[in-house]
């Protein structure tokens, strides 16, 4: 199974996260152009009131002329408002108006609406403060400034500008605070259905997704879940039940069949006639087909056992080693017999979590092949080895070896290729050592044994590695 993913790694925070990240920048977006709006027309009321001002002051000029336009500037000035006023003459000195210093403004396009800064007694105090105006040139070398105090607006201003990145940060990090609360709601009610898949996954077919009772979309799922496995469970059992009755029924006759044919052999060889020889002969190859067929039930019942998983109980630590050892000890007299070298090459301990007899019969079946297929001198190898990934136990000889090609074909249910048409076996042996690897979380890997022959490895993960009784757990960097 897969390991579960984090928090940040999970489809539903990612979701929420685009969400919240679209939310503020809709919001960001909302904001500035309501500031920008906004601004806009408050800035649009000004200029038109300034520009009243000044329409009114230049026909003060026009029938007064400077000496006017001074009194009207000096008359307007004894009133504090938000109005200002300042006349200077071309060397910016002081003639009229409520203000008494010309303000240090950026250089613009004559008659362009400009902001500075200024200061004004407020309380016995100076203060500084913002506004807005015209600068328009008298004649006689006199320049007039006309403006509006928009220190209130420019503190808003501020204030909103300053605020924002605030607000945007604090709708970003409650919303990610959000997003993990409601995906860790989500993943809860996920990994309950993840725990059920994997212990089905396991062999236990009995397991059922739970239900909260809350009536929504993960409820349904669940629901349908929970009767997809009934049925799964039901046609699994009928089809079990329907091996197993075959297996059984057929294999019952079979052993007494072979009895009878032992008999009947043992009573011909006593009679001593030639005929009786003949017959007994018959009656031995006869055997010899029941003992096929015997094998080949005994193998399907147990690549069945292993794929449902009925025999999970007996999972223990045990050393690869010493299963290697007592295979090898197994078939020794067959490897004499067919003049092949057999031995189990020095390794450290290889301790993993699995079912000893399941593994034996595994590596018997690779032991069995090599031996079978490996020519008269040529040698076959037993060996375990620590690696980065796990723990390997492999089986490589010296025979002709499988093309690359059909390897994958080769660990099918009664696949036999054209080279091993004519030696006995069932087609059954590698499918059952690839229904073991499954079973203990492992695979079988098929490899060239360099220079000649094949190299079978039965490949455990790092999660399956167990110490050994009285052993040391080791890695493969030690």
């Amino acid at each position: 199974m897969r390991t579960k993913p984090g928090l940040l790694q999970t489809q539903a925070f990612r979701i929420v996260l685009v969400y919240v990240l679209l939310f503020a920048f809709s919001v960001t977006a909302l904001l500035f152009f309501t500031y920008w709006n906004t601004r806009r027309t408050l800035d649009r009321q000004t200029d038109q009131i300034i520009e009243a001002e000044i329409t009114g002051l230049g026909e003060e000029y026009r029938h007064f002329g400077l000496p006017g336009l001074v009194e009207t500037l000096r008359s307007r000035s004894l009133h504090q408002g938000q109005a200002l006023y300042l006349l200077v003459d071309g060397l910016h000195h002081y003639v009229a108006g409520n203000m008494d210093i010309w303000p240090q403004i950026s250089r613009s396009t004559p008659g362009s609406m400009v902001e500075f800064d200024y200061e004004r007694p407020v309380n016995g105090k100076m203060e500084a403060r913002r506004a807005r105006g015209r600068v328009l040139a008298v004649p006689g070398d006199f320049a007039l400034m006309v403006a509006q105090d928009v220190h209130d607006r420019y503190l808003t201003e501020r204030m909103f500008t300053t605020t924002l990145p605030w607000t945007v940060l604090l709708i970003l990090v409650l919303g990610a605070a959000g997003g993990g609360l409601m995906s860790r709601n989500m993943l809860r009610r996920l990994d309950a259905i993840n725990r059920t898949s994997g212990d089905i996954i396991a062999g236990d077919l009995t397991r059922r997704v739970p239900l909260t009772g809350a009536g929504d979309e993960f409820d349904a799922l669940s629901d349908n879940l929970n009767r997809m496995l009934d049925r799964i469970e039901r046609l699994m059992k009928g089809m079990r039940q329907v091996t197993d009755s075959v297996a059984h029924d057929l294999r019952t006759p079979l052993n007494r069949l072979r009895n009878r044919l032992e008999e009947s052999a043992a009573r011909l060889n006593a009679s001593g006639a030639l005929k009786s020889e003949m017959m007994a002969g018959e009656i031995e190859r006869a055997i010899a087909e029941t003992d096929q067929l015997i094998a080949t039930f005994n193998a399907l019942l147990l690549i069945a056992e292993t794929d449902a998983g009925t025999a999970r109980a007996a999972m223990s630590p045990l050393d690869l080693r010493e299963v290697a050892a007592d295979v090898a000890e197994l078939y020794e007299p067959l490897a004499e017999e067919n003049k092949v070298s057999l031995a189990v090459l020095p390794a450290p301990p290889a301790g993993v979590e699995g079912n000893r007899s399941l593994i034996a019969q595994a590596l018997a079946n690779l032991v069995d092949n090599a031996i079978k297929y490996t020519p008269a001198g040529g040698q076959v190898r037993i060996r375990t080895a620590l690696t980065e990934d796990g723990v390997d136990l492999s089986v490589s000889d010296t025979g002709p070896g499988i093309p690359v090609s059909d390897r994958p074909r080769v660990v099918e249910r009664f696949v036999r290729l054209e080279a091993s048409r004519n030696s006995p076996g069932t087609g059954l042996g590698l499918s059952l050592v690839a229904a073991v690897a499954h079973y203990h979380n492992a695979e079988l890997v098929l490899e060239d044994n360099m220079p000649s022959g094949l190299k079978a490895v039965l490949r455990f993960p790092k999660s399956a590695m167990r110490a050994v009784p009285g052993v040391p757990l080791k890695s493969a960097a030690e």
